[in-house]
């Protein structure tokens, strides 16, 4: 099974040269455009929203993304860094589909190349790891890709395994349907008992699909509770204002007090992800005041006026 190489500088349209923050804005510009919820062909939408998500967990990693540079187009050719955990080069002893990550990023970026899953012996067993995988079976992993909309109100994801073919049997596919349990978070392991490799003899290996979150360009995550980048203009900051904000319910509206100052985080209580009590987290917004890069003779007039006559001192004089 040939695994193709991504090229996700290319998936972004961002240089190979790009800053890091150029690579967040190119991921938000586009994951804005392509989030299932929003783009008008909601099929092709998803599909795009995965390869863009892939290519911003390894560009927007910097030990991800050092790799990945190792690697380079040629990387069959070149030889890898980062082999499969099992299998040759190149090729992944197991695909998946419907995962959300291409079998690249799961031959070098993936569960198997984290120490996620682990070979299986039973205690007291004496013989070699080789002749145990071959006996017993071992567990298959993948990860799985979950938007924050899937772990806020679950899901039912269609999964495929392909088998290669192994002592002359032919290759097959298996497909499953996954429950993805509202409340999922980061890192947690979703298992399908006896759906791993089949043993000789013994019982076969379990199926892992280990969860990882979506970035989504609005939120970021910390445990149960969402952060929102809330960019005010300097007179909503002084005067306060309702802003409309974006949550996973939906928009709502978040009253900013008077004289708010950047920096500020605003408490939205209970529209975060659901925690283990069966609550839920809160949705932080963080004040960012941005000013305008220009401004017309009239509105240069307007804030000359303002500092004429304005007693704010914003720096402490002796």
């Amino acid at each position: 099974m040939a695994v193709d190489f991504k090229d996700y500088y290319k998936t972004l349209g961002v240089e190979r040269t790009a800053s890091p923050d150029d690579i967040k804005q190119a991921f938000r510009k586009l994951a804005r455009v392509h989030h299932p919820d929003v783009a008008k062909n909601k099929a092709v939408g998803e599909e795009k929203f995965k390869e863009i998500n892939e290519a911003y967990e390894v560009l927007g990693d910097p030990e991800k993304r050092k790799r990945y540079d190792e690697l380079g187009p040629n990387w069959q050719q070149e030889g890898m860094p980062r082999q499969p955990a099992h299998g040759a080069a190149g090729t992944p002893d197991f695909e998946f589909g419907g995962t959300g990550f291409s079998d690249f990023f799961e031959s070098f970026f993936g569960a198997r190349n984290e120490g996620f899953g682990s070979f299986r012996r039973q205690r007291g067993d004496a013989m070699d790891e080789d002749d145990a995988f071959e006996r017993q079976g071992r567990d298959v992993e993948a990860d799985l890709l979950v938007t924050l909309e899937e772990a806020l109100l679950g899901s039912l994801r269609k999964v495929t395994l392909r088998r290669p073919a192994d002592n002359g049997s032919a290759e097959r596919a298996d497909t499953y349907q996954v429950r993805i349990p509202a409340g999922v978070h980061e890192g947690q392991r979703i298992r399908l008992a006896g759906q791993g490799r089949q043993g000789r003899g013994g019982t076969p290996g379990d199926l892992y699909l280990r969860v990882r979150l979506a970035r989504h360009p609005d939120f970021s995550v910390q445990g149960a509770d969402l952060h929102f980048d809330l960019d005010l203009a300097p007179w909503e900051a002084v005067l306060g204002v309702q802003a409309k904000i974006p949550t996973l319910d939906g928009t709502t509206s978040l009253r900013v007090p008077a004289g708010t100052s950047g920096g500020s985080q605003l408490r939205l209580k209970g529209l975060g992800l659901p925690r283990d009590d069966g609550g839920r987290g809160d949705l932080y917004a963080t004040v960012r005041i941005q000013v305008p890069a220009s401004v017309s003779a009239e509105e240069r007039g307007a804030w000359e006026e303002l500092a004429r006559t304005s007693k704010f001192k914003p720096r402490k004089t002796r």
